[in-house]
């Protein structure tokens, strides 16, 4: 779950970002414009609005399984799902689905006494201390094993081998801890002397201080900013939150081959983790300390639309339902079968997955949860992942490839494109990408949505961004054509994709390779709102019917660029 935790090479630690452009402004929005009439490599999404004009929408519940969502955000109050079968605050199952007061999501973070599991170790820790006492130091033979003893002992192996302490980690820690002291005090001498304690770039520039030191805080403060995509007007609070979080991660990563993960299903949720059958755990909390990641993730694919404020999101007759089950850490392949299956369960055709691992030890658990969404018509969206990898040879999970063979047709999975205006490029240097793992890119540099707390918005980066612009899309493509299937709706999504001429290039990340953008996906392109609405009017009319509707695809002519 990327977004702003890497720090400029000033500070001992790799840079990863996408360059800041001078007027952040202008890119609020950018990712929903039209190359060739606003200048930026978006979506198009004006132009498939105007193709849409005139016509009626279905209301189309979309799941997000994440962190959470600020149920008081002016943009997401109005687009939050409501359970009709269930009346709030009465202590009672109404609908009889075995979750209690479930109004408006649930929470799978939660005991039933309030308790919440906010954070979780990795995945890797839990598999290699889990097993740790079957398999290290004996003889395994594997002939002995099941399907499911010989996918678990392999992944064990796997953590074993990776579960060495990085000699870079602390060089990490040592850097990220002198850049977070530095903005501490200059917090502090601004705060002394203007008596404002949260402030954000563009507010800081506003301020007058006359002390020499009061100056010079002011100006490390904002360099200090200037290190991070995080948006002028994002609060200091919030950036260090998020750098605490990155340095918890960093601190555990040095210690989670010595000492063993606390089991927060055991402590907190109080479930029997390994029963699946034991699935009505959990409480309403769909709100959560760590909301930022839902929240954002939300607006991005409903914000409401044309209401003077904020930001539009990509889909205007959608209700959101939150679902938490992505702590701040490694999600239990449990909580996510689960969340998938309440998803299902309670009328939801789309399900954003801004979420992913390198283990999952209870795969068989999501696979047949893909399987059951399937079976009801539901498309999944999930994020490839920011490691800047190739995930046709990596592990990256949830997989749209079954354990037990096969493919999961009603899976997207989504890579992050940027544009040459942010980082030269229209493919995000971080993004994981995949000839046959991943299915298209979308925008996911300098994405502009809500956040928690006080109405608040700014920008963040990753593949966590492109997914829900994709399910934004998805959900508008089910709305005003509810007769496509979830493969159908996939399919006009992949048809229509903007690709690049065929002298443009692109370096694969985390690489010099230049490549056409085919090698980085199976579809070759990013996606086009314009191009899929009028995709899905095509196959909405079914085969033999007139096509003369169907346009070229939008092709974006440019020399070579840089990823």
């Amino acid at each position: 779950m990327r977004i702003l935790v890497w720090i400029v090479l000033a500070f001992g630690i790799s840079a990863s970002f996408a360059q800041t452009t001078p007027n952040q402004d202008s890119l609020k929005g950018w990712y929903l414009k039209d190359k060739a009439t606003e200048g930026f490599a978006g979506i198009s999404l004006n132009k498939a609005y105007q193709f849409l004009q005139g016509r009626k929408s279905t209301p189309i519940i979309v799941a997000v399984i994440d962190s959470g969502i600020d149920t008081l955000h002016e943009d997401l109050k109005p687009i939050l799902w409501t359970n009709p079968k269930e009346i709030p605050g009465n202590g009672i199952d109404d609908d009889g689905n075995g979750y209690v007061d479930d109004v408006h999501g649930w929470n799978f973070l939660g005991g039933k006494d309030g308790t919440e599991a906010e954070k979780a170790s990795s995945e890797k820790a839990r598999v290699y201390h889990g097993f740790k006492n079957l398999y290290l130091g004996k003889n395994i033979d594997t002939n002995k094993l099941s399907k499911d003893e010989l996918w678990q002992y392999k992944m064990w192996k796997r953590s074993a081998a990776q579960i060495e302490p990085n000699p870079e980690t602390a060089d990490e820690i040592k850097g990220l801890t002198r850049y977070m002291q530095k903005m501490d005090e200059c917090d502090s001498i601004i705060t002394k002397e203007t008596g404002m304690r949260d402030f954000s770039a563009d507010e800081l520039e506003k301020l007058s201080l006359t002390s020499i030191e009061g100056k010079q805080a002011k100006m490390i403060h904002l360099n200090l900013l200037k290190m991070l995509s995080s948006g002028a007007d994002a609060k200091t609070s919030l950036i260090k939150q998020l750098l605490n979080e990155q340095l918890s991660h960093l601190q555990d990563e040095v210690q989670e081959k010595t000492t063993a993960p606390v089991d927060v299903h055991a402590t907190i949720i109080k479930d029997n983790y390994k029963d699946f059958n034991d699935r009505y755990y959990g409480n309403t909390n769909i709100m959560g300390k760590g909301s930022m990641h839902g929240t954002h993730v939300s607006g991005i694919i409903a914000a409401a639309r044309n209401n003077g404020v904020g930001m539009d999101g990509i889909a205007d007759n959608v209700k959101i339902m939150m679902i938490r089950a992505v702590p701040d850490g490694d999600e239990y392949d449990k909580d996510i079968a689960l969340a998938i299956r309440y998803a299902v369960d309670n009328g939801a055709k789309v399900i954003n997955m801004s979420f992913g691992k390198s283990y999952s030890p209870q795969k068989k658990w999501v696979d047949e949860a893909f399987q059951y969404a399937a079976s009801k018509d539901v498309l999944l969206v999930h994020a490839a992942g920011n490691d800047g990898k190739n995930i046709d040879s990596t592990e990256n999970y949830p997989s749209a490839d079954f354990l037990s063979g096969g493919h999961a047709s009603n899976v997207i999975t989504v890579g992050a494109s940027s544009d040459a205006a942010l980082t030269g490029s229209y493919v995000a240097g971080f993004s994981n990408y995949g000839k046959n793992g991943t299915d298209v890119f979308a925008p996911g540099v300098q994405i502009y949505s809500s956040l928690p707390g006080g109405n608040a918005y700014g920008f963040l980066d990753g593949t966590s961004m492109a997914t829900p612009v994709v399910a934004g899309l998805a959900a508008l493509v089910r709305s005003y054509f509810p007769k496509l299937s979830a493969v159908q709706t996939k399919e006009a999504i992949e048809l229509s994709i903007s690709k690049l001429d065929s002298t443009a290039s692109v370096y694969m990340p985390g690489t010099q390779m230049l490549v056409n953008m085919s090698a980085l996906c199976h579809s070759g392109g990013l996606i086009n709102a314009y191009g899929a609405v009028t995709e899905a009017d095509i196959l909405s009319k079914g085969p033999g019917k007139d096509k003369k509707v169907k346009l070229p695809k939008t092709t974006f002519k440019n020399t070579k660029v840089k990823a």
